[in-house]
């Protein structure tokens, strides 16, 4: 009895501290099972069973392969065929070449291989494309298992549990119905988007910082007169003098050494500020030229998110140093090394020469500016690892071969072909999933050791006995998407899975409908930027707010539901 009120306690603690607290996933995780391993409520054997899981090790195995895969080029071949004059032509290219790629690829890398075509494009407004460009890559990902790390994720929960994990294809039919009916409904859904010109310059796109030497000839003179007013893409929005600020700037506002000038606009002129002598780019004054710069979103649970530029030692962490930042077209205000940074936030970079070998960029950034995505690959590179992935794919699937031996090979071969490098690796390891996954399978075995699961799993059984299994399914798949959308798709995945077998068990019926009702609903992020990371790399490319997805997101998440939930059951029989 103890020990089920103390798992309980935790689990409480757990769930709120994911919903309502900014901790990252990964030190929740962690916290919550260190805790329970203290309290005697798990083994030293079953902490360490649960880090060596075969299928975390594949997980972790595809993560590492997706690093090579990233790099093939034909996406970007692809990319500048799918937008043309007709928008409904260029919606489903987009749309079905996006959910393809997503099926095999890390899908953050297929929106911002992606995104850069559609900001590009000169035929339709960016902002009706960019959303349905990220729901084509989450509906992808629900076809394979490699598609999305949810999918991976609930197979390792249920080879755990029953030896046996889930195959590959075990996702297509469910998968590709909802993705070829959400394809259909983002048509309509996409008018419901803002139609802002995909060219046109928002003053707000970034803010900019530049500061006031003592010998500049702009001291003792106005704003008018140092002709500051005239720039054609920047606009000087305030000034930070000392711990003041000066906010709107009129005409008539003297300069003093040492001002920081605030400006927004377009990041691309800002070397238009180089024509006022002694006006100095932070960037600048980090020590970096503007030359090598990038864009890059930051990631959820990045390292650097509630920390400051300048508090977070952002020069040293990553040979990098901020010209611009943006967040979802709002206007920022302050000086730029003081601004707190947020997921989601738009970073412009000066790069030194050592920020690709940097061990941390995957786990803070994403870079959508395509003119830093590396060398190109040669044509035996990316036939090779094709055929290759697609041999894996095929023994695996008619179970030849075992999927982990098969990616550990291609692994080896993308390292041999000079596809990836040692240090790549080392610095795209998924630390985090696998603590947040090795953490999740232990408590739930936590859970099953206090008895507390088949207590919960009775008493759902006893109340929902008398409208039957398909309302318990129907329970499962919308809890488990309601978590996705207050939490991340991770998490909800691994917080469902043990309520969902332990429901199927205490109906005596079998437990595939019910895992793959918390697979689908884990991925049935659409209502929200904050549940899946490419929502939330849209969200600022495109200026969205919380309305457009709920606006452009409602249709296209009840027709997944309503086709998971219908095909679930004759898919996958009770």
């Amino acid at each position: 009895m103890i020990d089920q009120l103390l798992i309980s306690g935790l689990f409480l603690i757990l769930l709120g501290s994911l919903i309502f607290s900014d901790w990252s996933a990964t030190n929740i995780f962690v916290g919550v099972m260190l805790v329970a391993y203290f309290l005697g409520l798990v083994s030293t054997n079953d902490v360490l069973s649960k880090a060596t899981n075969n299928g975390l090790v594949t997980l972790v195995l595809l993560l590492l392969v997706s690093v090579g895969l990233e790099k093939l080029s034909w996406l970007n071949r692809l990319s500048g065929k799918l937008i043309t004059p007709g928008f409904t032509a260029s919606l489903l290219r987009l749309g079905a070449v996006t959910a393809l790629f997503s099926a095999f690829v890390n899908n953050t890398a297929v929106v911002a291989t992606l995104a850069q075509t559609v900001r590009n494009n000169r035929h339709h407004p960016a902002s009706r494309l960019l959303i349905p460009l990220s729901y084509a890559a989450i509906l992808g990902g629900t076809m394979t298992l490699i598609g999305t790390s949810t999918n991976l994720i609930v197979s390792s929960f249920l080879e755990d549990a029953t030896g046996q994990g889930l195959a590959f294809f075990d996702f297509l039919i469910v998968g590709g119905s909802a993705t070829v009916l959400g394809l259909l409904v983002m048509l309509g859904a996409s008018r419901l988007l803002p139609t802002d010109s995909a060219e046109k310059v928002d003053v707000n796109e970034y803010v900019i910082e530049a500061e006031v030497g003592a010998e500049s000839s702009l001291v003792g003179r106005t704003i008018a007169e140092n002709r500051l007013r005239d720039l054609e893409a920047l606009f000087l929005v305030e000034i930070v003098r000392d711990e003041h600020m000066i906010s709107p700037v009129a005409p008539s506002e003297y300069i003093e050494a040492g001002d920081k000038l605030i400006f927004s606009g377009d990041i691309t002129q800002v070397s238009a500020l180089d024509a006022f002598d002694g006006l100095h780019l932070f960037a600048v004054d980090e020590g970096l030229l503007r030359e090598n710069m990038m864009e890059v979103i930051v990631m959820p649970s990045a390292t650097i998110e509630g920390k400051t530029i300048k508090d977070s030692g952002f020069r040293s962490l990553f040979d990098a140093a901020v010209v611009g930042m943006s967040r979802g077209g709002k206007r920022l205000s302050g000086k730029l090394g003081n601004i707190t940074i947020q997921a989601g936030d738009k970073l412009m970079l000066a790069t030194g020469p050592d920020f690709h070998d940097r061990n941390n960029l995957g786990k803070n950034f994403v870079v959508i500016d395509d003119t830093v995505n590396g060398a190109s690959t040669t044509p035996l590179q990316n036939w090779f690892v094709s055929i290759t992935l697609l041999a894996v794919v095929v023994l695996a699937s008619i179970e030849q071969l075992p999927l982990i031996t098969g990616l550990a090979f291609l692994l080896v071969c993308m390292l041999g072909l000079k596809l990836i490098r040692a240090s790549e690796l080392r610095r795209r390891f998924p630390f985090e999933i696998w603590l947040i996954i090795a953490s999740a399978l232990t408590l739930s075995q936590a859970l099953t050791n206090s008895g507390l699961v088949a207590i919960v799993a009775d008493g759902l059984h006893h109340h929902l006995a008398v409208l039957g299994p398909y309302a318990a399914l129907a329970g499962i798949y919308l809890g488990t998407l309601l978590l996705t959308e207050l939490m991340t798709n991770n998490a909800a995945a691994a917080l469902s899975f043990p309520i969902a077998f332990g429901l199927a068990e205490s109906f005596g019926l079998s437990h595939m409908p019910f895992v793959m009702a918390v697979a689908y609903g884990a991925s049935a992020s659409f209502l929200t930027p904050y549940g899946y990371t490419t929502n939330l790399m849209v969200q600022n490319l495109g200026g969205y707010a919380l309305r457009d997805y709920v606006r452009s997101g409602l249709p296209l998440s009840i027709t997944y539901s309503l086709v998971v939930l219908t095909m679930l059951p004759w898919v996958f029989p009770f």
